[in-house]
């Protein structure tokens, strides 16, 4: 009876939260659809677009370590390199996108981006030589996506009215969140469905695949297949789209025709040498150098990210085994928490400064970190409880009831999923502080008529940063949750949580160096209504 008692207490509470989360989705979306009416129909089949792709690139993002290490047979220090030079080509596109779209035209640049997203999907679907996929994979995949979000910003920016772009981009950020969340529960789904399973239904290899029309396909290369059809269906809405949109700021929309193809080379050769001057300007300035330092030290915390989808993924499925829900647990729990802490801390805190926002949120963002290095054991009392019912049965459905589930107790895999949700649920409270006001707080600190220039440099940092993140990835993976020599994980790791240690110390670097650096940061700019000062010169 006691055990039904708590059957029923975890499945109301469980219900209670879905239902309840559900209701305050549909408010959120719902008042920032009230301050859009009057959008052009090209936001909404926008939308539409960029949630399908997102959602294949969220399950994507998660595989794509898997499946070099798996079905290309790269080791995990290479596969670490491959991740680098895709981030350094994303970092490279983002930066061409934007003047793309302004010579080329939203829509022609976005079915440009579907194609090559299309491309490089079914050539990683059926090729596994390094060489092949780098070539002709990675690089358009990397041009394809790069596009999507600089994209995205210029389209809102055309389609609403400067009083309605705060709510168009917060729109987006609610919609993308779900997608990712979507496409973290659509990762764990596909590796369930497509596995191989032993006679008690337990999976004993995840990759194992389907045979489509003659031709086996692993599990991680559906991914990519089905990749395909999510880019097809989002190429469907964008050719509902019209060239040359604008929404005035009465309202009115109006319709501009592109410029010729000639004169688009033109505006491109006056946009490099304008750049050229201005970037030249700003180096000279010392402002210049105080907010590329600023930059430099938030990218710490932001390594997190990086290892979240290219780290974890591998290191989930060593450490709590082959079919581990390792979508939910950080590509579902994240973004949802992310979508209502966001708007809630949003308001409890609109009077503080960004910068407490930056070092508070960073430092509880990096502390969360070492949370993965508790033992298991410690949460292993809690597996057997209301909320681990709410965990393991209603959430992840790794035991069918409250019988089933005590009989996992002892399972070290089973406990070792609590430090890694308490960890990312921590992480995501510091995101949802921090990452609003990084934004705002880089704008805030580049002088007054020039913050996008300052703003497009800001990637550099990033840029050089990708040189060791993406190696570093491979190496702490290689070094403690090695496979065995037949390429299959252990059944123990006894240091994995090393891995964290390197990272939250390194996360730590951030709230640190802000707290270190804080008078020559918030002191050492022009306000906002103060002139830049000429770079002296010899």
């Amino acid at each position: 009876m006691e055990f039904l008692n708590e059957m029923r207490l975890a499945e109301i509470l469980f219900f209670s939260l879905v239902i309840g989360g559900f209701f305050g989705a549909v408010f959120i979306i719902r008042s920032y659809m009230k301050g859009l009416q009057g959008m052009p129909r090209e936001m909404w089949f926008l939308f539409t677009s960029k949630v399908l792709e997102y959602t294949a690139y969220a399950a994507i993002n998660m595989s794509i370590t898997l499946w070099l290490t798996r079905d290309c047979g790269l080791s995990d220090v290479v596969t670490g390199t491959y991740i680098m030079a895709w981030s350094l080509m994303l970092s490279v596109m983002n930066i061409l996108a934007g003047a793309l779209a302004d010579t080329f035209g939203l829509k022609k640049i976005m079915i440009f981006s579907a194609v090559l997203l299309i491309f490089s999907r079914i050539i990683m679907a059926f090729f596994t030589n390094p060489i092949l996929i780098f070539a002709l994979g990675f690089i358009p995949l990397a041009m394809g996506f790069a596009i999507v979000m600089p994209v995205i910003s210029i389209a809102i920016k055309r389609y609403t009215t400067k009083e309605q772009a705060a709510m168009g981009f917060g729109l987006f950020y609610v919609i993308m969140n779900i997608a990712f969340a979507i496409g973290g529960w659509y990762f764990d789904k596909v590796r369930d469905v497509f596995a191989l399973k032993d006679a008690a239904g337990k999976i004993i290899d995840e990759n194992a695949g389907t045979i489509i029309m003659g031709t086996h396909f692993s599990t991680y290369q559906l991914f990519f297949l089905f990749g395909v059809l999510f880019t097809a269906l989002s190429l469907v809405a964008i050719l509902f789209l019209r060239e040359g949109v604008d929404k005035n700021e009465d309202g009115s929309i109006t319709i501009t025709p592109l410029k010729k193809f000639g004169s688009g080379l033109e505006a491109i050769k006056s946009a490099a040498s304008d750049i050229g001057g201005k970037l030249k300007s700003a180096i000279g300035e010392k402002y210049f150098w105080i907010f590329l330092g600023m930059i430099s030290t938030t990218l710490f915390v932001r390594f997190i990210f990086f290892h979240f989808h290219y780290t974890f993924p591998k290191y989930g499925i060593r450490i709590l085994g082959e079919g581990a829900k390792i979508g939910q647990v950080y590509g579902v729990l994240n973004p949802v928490f992310v979508v209502f802490l966001t708007p809630l801390i949003a308001y409890l805190t609109k009077k503080v400064s960004s910068y407490k926002m930056l070092i508070v949120g960073s430092t509880i963002s990096a502390f969360s970190c070492f949370i993965a290095v508790i033992p298991s054991d410690v949460f292993a009392h809690l597996t057997n409880s209301v909320l681990g019912e709410m965990v393991f049965v209603n959430w992840l459905g790794l035991a069918e009831n409250h019988e089933a589930l005590a009989a996992m107790v002892s399972n070290h895999h089973i406990a070792a999923y609590w430090p890694l949700i308490f960890f990312i649920g921590v992480f995501t409270i510091g995101e949802a502080i921090w990452s609003p006001r990084m934004m705002q707080f880089t704008v805030e600190i580049a002088p007054k008529g020039k913050e996008g220039t300052y703003l497009g440099l800001a990637i550099l940092p990033w840029f050089l940063a990708k040189f060791v993140v993406g190696p570093m990835s491979g190496i702490v993976l290689n070094a403690y949750t090695p496979l065995n020599e037949a390429g299959k994980a252990m059944d123990f790791y006894p240091d994995h949580g090393k891995i964290w240690l390197w990272i939250g110390g390194m996360a730590l670097l951030t709230p640190l160096s802000l707290l270190i650096f804080r008078k020559i940061f918030t002191h050492g700019v022009p306000g906002p209504d103060e002139e830049t000062p000429e770079p002296e010169t010899a």
